[in-house]
């Protein structure tokens, strides 16, 4: 298998392309301040992907900027620390501040002359377009949980991309699922069938920080630490 073997890359965006972690942290920096015990970060970013992956079951339908203000809630009352309203609707507006990784948006732009390349997030529409305009490239299709009304690792999120994909002519066999998260991604990607490239941005670091453990380490294509790495490697095997 190579990566020349592929014309569309599906993404996920949030921890792939978007450093979401960064944000996590910094987006509840005020309520940490207000914690009277010390937090290290990945203590943070598992308690977050724990009452996230939760709301996420029980709240499908809520958007993602709307379904971040209730882990908000969850977190301060896990910490028991006060909170308002406001803290957590600020918190749920903090996406749009979300960082894109440094490679990013220079990466997509160089895989855009070779593939078409696709968006499957957990994210809201109006989210998203913020963190597209730091990724700087224009995806051939969007597909996100609000548009489906439930999030990865949902089987109806990857039934609703094919299904699209399909309709636009593009053949499963053809597609590579680009991704950080086993949980969200990878793990589904193989229940369907698909190619995964793993986008190991943790690579240098202990557990699964902003993700749940996928509890078994699915099958992975291609592994790179880097959206750099792989856009090296797409060289290599031009060549």
């Amino acid at each position: 298998m190579r990566l020349t073997d592929f014309d569309t890359l599906t993404f996920d965006c949030y921890g792939t392309l978007i450093d979401w972690e960064t944000g996590i942290f910094e987006g509840l920096r005020p309520l940490l301040e207000r914690v009277g015990r010390t937090l290290t970060r990945d203590q943070v970013l598992e308690a977050h992907a724990r009452h996230e992956s939760s709301q996420q079951r029980y709240t499908p339908y809520r958007r993602y900027q709307e379904l971040l203000p209730v882990v908000y809630k969850r977190l301060a009352e896990e910490w028991g620390v006060p909170y308002t309203l406001a803290d957590c609707d600020a918190y749920g507006k903090s996406i749009r501040n979300w960082p894109a990784f440094d490679d990013s948006a220079q990466a997509l732009q160089y895989l855009k002359q070779h593939y078409k390349l696709v968006i499957l997030s957990n994210v809201d529409n109006d989210s998203f377009s913020y963190s597209n305009a730091k990724l700087k490239v224009e995806f051939d299709a969007i597909f996100t949980a609000e548009d489906i009304g439930s999030y990865k690792p949902s089987p109806r999120n990857f039934e609703y991309m094919l299904e699209k994909l399909g309709e636009l002519g593009i053949r499963k066999e053809t597609i590579l699922h680009t991704a950080e998260s086993l949980f969200h991604d990878h793990k589904p990607a193989n229940a369907f069938g698909l190619a995964s490239c793993w986008i190991y941005r943790r690579h240098a670091k202990q557990g699964f920080g902003a993700t749940m453990d996928p509890g078994s380490q699915p099958k992975i294509d291609f592994r790179f630490n880097s959206m750099a790495e792989l856009v090296e490697a797409h060289r290599n095997a031009l060549a």
